[in-house]
Parts: C-alpha cells; structure tokens; sequence
C-alpha cells in the first residue's frame, strides 16, 4: 500500500503543474518531438489526421490508418499528457456531412469512434470539421446554402460522440478563427454545443487566406482578439477557449498595379487574385512552409529580404514584410510575437490555453515552441525546485 501511494505521488510530480492548457498537433508532415525538457509543459497532443470518411462504415473494421500510433507518441511526452485523434482536417467535410445527416449516421459515426479510441488507446479525440454550414475547401462545388441544415446537425453529432465515449475521454474540437466561417457557431447554437466539448483550439491562424482582397497579418494579435471576442460574445465560456500559434510562415503575392499603394501601406495593399472566381482553385499565389520545412528556392532570396527586413506592427500586432522587388507579402510570428499575445490575449480573456500548428513544423531549433513554454511557465504555481532539471535528465535518457 505504502509503495502504491509513493507511485501516485511520483505520478502527480511528472505530470504538468500549470494552470493553462498547452496543445500541440503532432502532424504526419513533419513528425519530429524534441527531448522531453522542452514537452514539458505540453497537457494534450493532437495527432493529426484521421480521415472522417471511415467512421462512416459498418464493416467493423479495426483498421484505423494513422502515420503513427498512440503508444509510439505516449513515451515522448510527460506521463499524464492526453494523446488523442484529430479527425478530419483541411478539405475533409464529406465524411462529417455524411455523418451529421440522420440520428443512425450520427450514431455509427460516434460508435466507430468509440471503437477506434478503445484500439488504439487514445484518451480522445479532435473533431476538426472545417468547416460546418459551408465555406470548407469545397464551397464552390456545394454552397453554403446546401451545407446550411449541417448548423442545427452539428450539435447532434457532437453530443453523439459524447454520449458514445462517456463523460472520460477528452472530446476537443478546432473551430474557424474568421467571423465568415463561423457559421454554426451562433449565440443559438453554442449553448448546444459547448456541453459535449471539453475545450476550442481557436484556429487563430490563416487569418489571411487565398480569399482575401488585401493583405493582413495571417496570425495577427489584434485579428485573434477579434476571432476570441466572436465566441465571448456568443456565449462560449472563455476557460474552454485556447489561442492557436504559427508555427509557420504565409506568403501572398500582392497586385503589381498597386505596388505604389502597396510601398506607402504594405497592410491593407491590394493582393494578387489568389484563387479561381468560378472554382475556388488555387491560383499559386499564395502559400505557406514551416520552419522545419527547406524554403522553396523561388522564394529563398524574398524571404531572406524578409527575415533581414522585417518589422513588428505595433497597430495589428503581427510581425510581416512586404518585398517591393517580387511584390510578395510576408506574414509570420516571431517568438516574440507569441509571447506579447499571452498578457494581450490569453490573460487578459482568461483563456483555458493555448495550442500550436504544429509542433514538428517548428523543429529544428523550436524557438517558438520556447517562447511559448517560457510564457506558460509564468502560469505555473509553485513549480518543485529541480523539476525542470529531472525533466531534462528523463528526456535525454528515453529519445
């Protein structure tokens, strides 16, 4: 009895003692975990993605098709971090339609997950449908005005997986950080929903996209309190709101006809048509690549401008350039940046956390990862004396 208790104790020592949630999604592009000092702080991982299309089946399969597994990421990160599924992801919205549609998709879906979180031994899962009611990736073949019956079954879906995984396991979902993509979440629809959701990752990223007409900060600060602000206003709780970091680069091509415009005001200049009028296709004038990521070497020599040129907005609150040679808009957050959004934005909404896109894509040098783990830290009551040290020894000795 007497070494059960000093196991549990050990336990509690190891697990994350801060009073904020930290995120990562773990993505099959770029799968790489540092030592175990700097995931320290980190209370969910999200592995990113399962398909939703397979949870829509009655084959009773038990294959469940992920570029890893939850017991080869559980060792990487403190003991007590949650490990869960994400489903879905980017242009992935026919599988969850197909699921919302009747109260038996909705429940096979559900049960199916059930059954892929017990194979698999996940402590949950992400349900990341981009979006519900319309402007996902194919907006252009099925309008929002065919998706709109999605908003009133989007609840349903949830409370379904709820329901099928039992009030333990984690059920998470990443939500639309623009105000034109929040369409099912309404001061109607949020009281449905917030009950089967244990917590928001805020997708406070991409704010910028390939439909916009001007340039502005993808991950700005002042975009992501406008983003944080839709949901309060709503009626979301804001400790079930966590704020999503960058941990990448966007780039936009910007109109040549208004360069001149562009050089007196780089934010708010006129962008390049970005993608197809009729299809919504995308045109290659914009994109994106992580820091883990080489750089495209037709933009090595613009970013190079960029990274030396560089500057801090102190208006918008996002770090940008704009290259006057190859009319490019640059849009990044340096550490920095993150770090300035945790008074500005996390303690001053009383967020529930933070989380980031993602981890591996800031590897090698993960300096913003450390910038976020710094900033958490300053959350952290009464962290043990050393811990930090044997946290450090752990990690070297297990990667």
């Amino acid at each position: 009895m007497l070494a059960y208790g000093l196991v549990l104790f050990l336990l509690a020592l190891c697990q994350p003692t801060h009073a904020l949630k930290c995120v990562m999604y773990l993505t099959g592009q770029h799968d790489v975990v540092p030592e175990l000092s700097l995931v320290s702080d980190v209370t969910h991982v999200a592995l990113a993605f399962m398909r939703s299309s397979i949870f829509n089946t009655k084959d009773n399969t038990s294959n469940w098709p992920l570029f890893t597994t939850v017991s080869e990421v559980r060792p990487k990160f403190p003991v007590g971090t949650a490990i869960i599924v994400a489903i879905g992801g980017w242009g992935d919205t026919q599988g969850f339609s197909q699921a919302a549609l009747t109260d038996e998709s909705r429940k096979l879906f559900a049960e199916n997950i059930r059954r892929m979180v017990e194979d698999t031994g996940a402590d949950g899962v992400d349900v990341d449908w981009e979006y519900p009611g319309g402007n996902g990736e194919d907006y252009k073949q099925v309008t929002n005005s065919e998706k709109a019956w999605e908003v009133e079954a989007y609840p349903k879906l949830l409370e379904e997986i709820r329901k099928a995984l039992g009030p333990e396991k984690v059920i998470t979902a990443a939500v639309p950080g623009l105000r034109r993509d929040m369409i099912a979440f309404t001061k109607e629809t949020i009281p449905k929903i917030s009950p089967s959701i244990d917590f928001f990752n805020v997708m406070t990223y991409d704010l910028m996209n390939r439909r916009d007409t001007v340039t502005k900060h993808h991950t700005g600060l002042q975009l992501s309190i406008d983003s944080i602000n839709a949901y309060l206003e709503n009626g979301m709780p804001s400790e079930k709101l966590n704020l999503g970091f960058a941990y990448y680069v966007k780039w936009f091509k910007t109109a040549k006809s208004h360069a001149a415009e562009c050089a007196a005001q780089p934010v708010g200049c006129k962008a390049a048509l970005m993608e197809d009028p009729s299809t919504g296709a995308d045109l290659g004038q914009a994109g994106a690549f992580s820091w883990h990521d080489q750089i495209p070497s037709e933009l090595a020599t613009s970013f190079e401008r960029a990274r030396s040129g560089g500057e801090y907005d102190t208006v918008g609150g996002g770090y940008y350039f704009w290259d006057s040679e190859e009319n490019i808009f640059w849009s990044w957050d340096t550490p920095e940046a993150i770090q300035k959004k945790f008074p500005a934005i996390v303690d001053e909404k009383k967020l529930g956390g933070v989380f980031a896109w993602g981890l591996g894509e800031d590897a090698p040098d993960f300096t913003h990862l450390k910038a976020t783990v710094a900033s958490l830290q300053q959350y952290v009551p009464n962290r043990p004396e050393g811990q930090g040290d044997e946290a450090e020894g752990r990690g070297k000795d297990e990667l």
